[in-house]
């Protein structure tokens, strides 16, 4: 069910992606955030579909907010493939958007994918009442900008030339903007789409975005990059500090479990609706990309 759930939201997100960006000129650039946008698990769109029918929302009502975070999620990932980042060659399986074009292509594209989810946000189609519409552009900014997404990443840069490893209370902090913050924002909108209190997914969606990382970490270790479709073995090379690093393998895939059943617990309040969620918190501790 979960899985089906989960392609049901691609195709979704696809659909809606290719029908927005139909219009723009052919240009290299938007031939690049294409690109750029394609693929993924979009676990993220399917958080937003999925707390919408919680609330009672069909996935047409929810489908803007959907591509807006997965548009997003793309323009980080883009940004964090650039040499001056990351500096990966390989993403989804494919070479890396700087790498197929040029960097300056990769910026712009980047830059024209952000541009493009709050673009989404703010069509009537999003949502009729616009205090919904402004709601859900406030809270994706939020998300991923200095207090949130953009804050991690300068954090983990920053990390690599610092003079000691981060402590596992430095390393949780800077993943819960890095990773964490847009998961949030994912699996809140749904209530928000909604005019509900999103409060009650909150802490799901907390231990659901930390157990993911965490996952992440293991995967670097011991992944493998065909399978992965990116590099792995990076954060070691770094000489990084991670939850693998600080916790072990056993005690990083230990404290992922205990954030799972977490993450499960919150779904009470749901009983069976919530299954779908669940399955997704168990789908990303055991996912092997």
């Amino acid at each position: 069910m979960f899985q089906k759930a989960l392609a049901t939201a691609a195709a979704e997100v696809e659909s809606c992606l290719t029908r927005v960006m139909a219009p723009l000129p052919d240009q290299p650039v938007v031939a690049a955030m294409r690109y750029g946008v394609q693929g993924g698990k979009r676990l993220r769109a399917f958080l937003v579909l999925e707390s919408a029918r919680l609330h009672g929302l069909a996935a047409a009502r929810a489908v803007h907010a959907a591509a807006a975070v997965e548009a997003l999620h793309a323009y980080s990932l883009v940004h964090d493939d650039l040499p001056c980042m990351d500096n990966d060659d390989l993403r989804r399986g494919q070479p890396t958007v700087h790498v197929k074009w040029n960097e300056a292509t990769a910026v712009l594209a980047g830059d024209a994918l952000q541009t493009l989810a709050f673009d989404l946000l703010a069509r009537p189609e999003c949502a009729p009442d616009p205090e919904v519409r402004i709601a859900l552009i406030r809270g994706l900014a939020k998300a991923a900008g200095a207090n949130g997404m953009v804050l991690g990443q300068a954090l983990d840069i920053a990390a690599e030339t610092a003079a000691r490893p981060l402590t596992l209370q430095e390393i949780t902090a800077l993943q819960a903007g890095k990773t964490g913050a847009l998961i949030c924002w994912s699996e809140e909108a749904g209530a928000v789409l909604a005019q509900a209190d999103p409060a009650p997914l909150h802490q799901y969606a907390v231990a659901l975005g930390l157990a993911f990382q965490i996952a992440d970490d293991i995967l670097d270790v011991e992944g493998d990059a065909a399978v992965a479709g990116k590099r792995v073995g990076k954060d070691m090379a770094a000489n990084k500090a991670t939850f693998v690093s600080l916790l072990g393998l056993d005690g990083a895939r230990a404290r992922a479990g205990d954030l799972v059943a977490q993450a499960e617990a919150a779904l009470a309040p749901y009983g069976d609706e919530g299954d779908n969620l669940r399955a997704a918190a168990r789908f990303v501790i055991a996912r092997n990309r």
